[in-house]
């Protein structure tokens, strides 16, 4: 576990002990390109506050909402997000890929 992975979890820890909401999203499989690798976590707190990154971009912006849905509801999430390569080529990268990340609030 890298340094930033374990701010990511003692941050949440502290957010928890504050007594506030947290969810935690987590980087589980990924395939082709993806920005940060299997195991790279963010930790969302109820007032949309968040420390880490599992992707950068429009994807942590939908992982954020996920999150904030999930303190409210309770339930974990199972999120796919990807590009073909394709439309990678047509935007300019050099390949496409997909990551999936699990969604979960703590208690």
């Amino acid at each position: 576990m890298t340094a930033i992975e374990q701010d990511v979890l003692a941050i949440a820890a502290g957010w928890l002990d504050a007594g506030r909401k947290v969810a935690l999203g987590t980087v589980v499989k990924t395939w082709g390109s993806s920005p940060r690798p299997a195991g790279s976590q963010i930790a969302v707190r109820d007032d949309g506050a968040f420390v880490g990154s599992v992707s950068g971009g429009c994807v942590e912006g939908a992982v954020i909402e996920d999150a904030l849905n999930a303190m409210k509801d309770g339930k974990i999430r199972k999120l796919e997000f990807g590009v073909s390569d394709e439309q990678a080529w047509s935007v300019g990268l050099a390949c496409g890929g997909r990551i999936e990340v699990f969604v979960e609030p703590l208690a």
